[in-house]
């Protein structure tokens, strides 16, 4: 465990994921937008490549569920995708909002002071290509204004190559369920944080993570009750669709 990373990762309790997906269509401009008018201070999104290199804010492997477009994402190209309507199927108020790129994301985490959470989000065989390419970009434009970003993924193959890429940047390793090698998973990546579903989680196992030196966030919690147990239990960061809903738990 690398404890200047622990050092260097400032994640709040409150994160809003996918910016705000309860209120504007997950991983837009206008969902990171949103979430800081909110009052998140800091925002989870995923990238993933497409079909000519790029970076995209999308979490499916499909364009299908949160754009007017259809097929893979990694068969597609920036061009093309930046053509679709990424906001209508959330609401006719979104209509037109465009799938950003990583780039774009990050000049407006710079102009909203947000610090953010990168999931590393590959398509079956493209985990070491797609963390090249988003550490590339973290590499050359991250603001200095804005805290370390946290590099996060399910796939290890993402995480290692982030950690060789990368080493000062903190890495979370992503768990749907935190099981007895978790220690040994985060250790091979060089992780400083554990992420993992909030119904999976036990307060003893965060006891255990939190006295190994890491840190625990907790995804994806919606109801202020849930939030304020966890937290209790020693979890660093909830990772939620409604920021405003938590913000009088913390």
């Amino acid at each position: 465990m690398d404890k200047d990373l622990l050092r260097a990762l400032a994640m709040p309790k409150i994160i809003g994921h996918r910016g705000a997906a309860a209120h504007a269509p997950e991983n837009t401009l206008a969902s990171l937008r949103r979430a800081r008018d909110l009052g998140a201070s800091w925002v989870e999104f995923d990238v993933r490549l497409t079909a000519d290199g790029r970076c995209v804010l999308l979490h499916d492997d499909l364009l299908d569920r949160t754009t007017d477009g259809s097929g893979a994402v990694a068969d597609a190209t920036l061009d093309h995708i930046a053509a679709l309507d990424a906001g209508s199927w959330f609401d006719p108020a979104f209509r037109g909002e465009p799938v950003p790129t990583l780039e774009e994301a990050i000049d407006l985490l710079e102009e909203l002071g947000l610090g953010a959470n990168i999931e590393i989000k590959p398509h079956d065989g493209a985990e070491i290509e797609t963390a090249e390419a988003i550490c590339r970009i973290v590499e050359a434009t991250w603001p200095q204004s804005l805290p370390a970003p946290l590099l996060s993924s399910f796939a290890m193959p993402a995480l290692e190559t982030a950690h060789r890429m990368l080493p000062s940047v903190p890495r979370g390793l992503l768990l749907e369920h935190v099981g007895e090698d978790w220690q040994s998973l985060a250790g091979i990546v060089g992780a400083s944080a554990i992420h993992c579903d909030h119904a999976r989680l036990t307060a003893a196992r965060t006891r255990e993570i939190r006295r190994a030196g890491y840190a625990v966030m907790a995804y994806t919690v919606n109801y202020a009750g849930r939030a304020a147990e966890l937290l209790a239990w020693g979890v660093n960061a909830l990772c939620t669709d409604s920021p405003d809903q938590l913000c009088g738990v913390t």
